[in-house]
């Protein structure tokens, strides 16, 4: 299992054999061309980052593509769509390679047979900024208000999870509510139009549609949500170069740690004014989260629990048929990069 210490002394082996590794430039079973510059390059399709966080600023100073190059690897920035879920084509296309997420979105990419697993995951940090919001107009004050009403919801990801826990919580059957299958964006603008009462959300768009006047009738903090901040990759990807997702994991880990210690550098990284820039209450918010960020870190057997309580949840409300299992979703990045370095297939 993830969390024991047998898997703990592989991880901290594996971790100190891959600064090596880095250090002296050199990198077993390298694929991915010249690391001095010529040749192809293995890339490594991410998430754009925005204007904020660790991989902005990575972005910002080439800190992952530096890592990256000793295993003639280099990163190539995706635009991408709010939300894991909303994004799984281009996983499955093999148009993004690495995201960001939570439990949710993974375990219902798995049930649709998407070939993503997880490789870290991050303490719960910020869960009052996401949850559940009513509009003005649909007189909703609290859950139960919820009964018989439209509330938008990401399907099979942290929106629909995030509403079946709060239901769950005030024993309302998961029927007395309609939840309606809209990804974040088109949500937004049927939350703003009153198309739909309610909206469960997160992070960026669930701020802005708050501060528009959204009623707050619900937290991940309230309903004790264990959607957890994870990050995915494409198993193909895993397979083929575990190093190269190693290195980024640990580059992302490294930017975590000093975001904590200076998270004006992680705020409005590219752009200081205009529509993407923070500023006011929405940038103190965002800096006391930045100094409060989690680290990801292997899974552990606390992990695999929560996961598959989410995978439980979706089973119960008819989201996907059958669990998902920790096995399922979790990538044993250690075992697979000690494979590869062994020369293994």
């Amino acid at each position: 299992m993830p969390g024991s210490p047998r898997f703990r002394l592989a991880a901290a082996a594996v971790a100190a054999a891959a600064l090596l590794t880095v250090a002296t430039g050199c990198a077993s079973g390298d694929s991915g061309g010249d690391a001095a510059g010529g040749g192809d390059r293995y890339v490594l399709k991410v998430t754009d980052p925005g204007n904020a966080g660790p991989l902005a600023v990575g972005k910002r100073d080439g800190t992952f593509d530096e890592a990256l190059a000793p295993l003639g690897a280099k990163i190539e920035w995706v635009n991408s769509t709010p939300g894991f879920s909303s994004n799984l084509k281009l996983f499955n296309t093999g148009q993004l390679d690495v995201s960001g997420g939570a439990y949710s979105p993974v375990v219902g990419a798995l049930s649709k047979n998407v070939g993503v697993k997880i490789i870290a995951v991050a303490d719960p940090a910020g869960k009052d900024q996401n949850g559940i919001l009513a509009t003005k107009d649909s007189g909703i004050t609290d859950v139960a208000g919820l009964v018989g009403k439209r509330i938008a919801v990401n399907p099979a990801a942290k929106g629909e999870y995030i509403t079946l826990k709060a239901l769950q919580q005030a024993g309302i059957p998961f029927n007395k509510v309609e939840r309606v299958p809209l990804q974040q964006a088109e949500a937004g603008s049927a939350f703003s139009t009153g198309q739909v009462d309610a909206w469960a959300s997160f992070n960026q768009p669930y701020q802005e549609a708050k501060a528009a006047g959204g009623v707050e009738i619900a937290t991940e903090e309230s309903i004790g949500s264990v959607d957890n901040t994870i990050v995915a990759f494409r198993t193909e990807v895993l397979e083929e170069r575990p190093d190269v997702a190693d290195v980024y994991l640990k580059t992302l880990q490294q930017l975590t740690d000093r975001q904590r210690e200076n998270p004006d550098d992680y705020e409005n990284v590219f752009e200081k004014a205009g529509p993407r820039a923070l500023n006011g209450d929405r940038l103190t918010r965002a800096l006391a989260l930045g100094a409060d960020a989690s680290t990801p870190r292997y899974p552990t057997a606390k992990d695999a629990e929560d996961l598959e309580s989410v995978s439980a949840l979706f089973v119960q409300a008819g989201v996907i048929q059958k669990p998902v299992t920790a096995e399922d979703v979790f990538f044993d990045l250690p075992a697979q990069l000690q494979k590869y370095r062994s020369g293994q297939k």
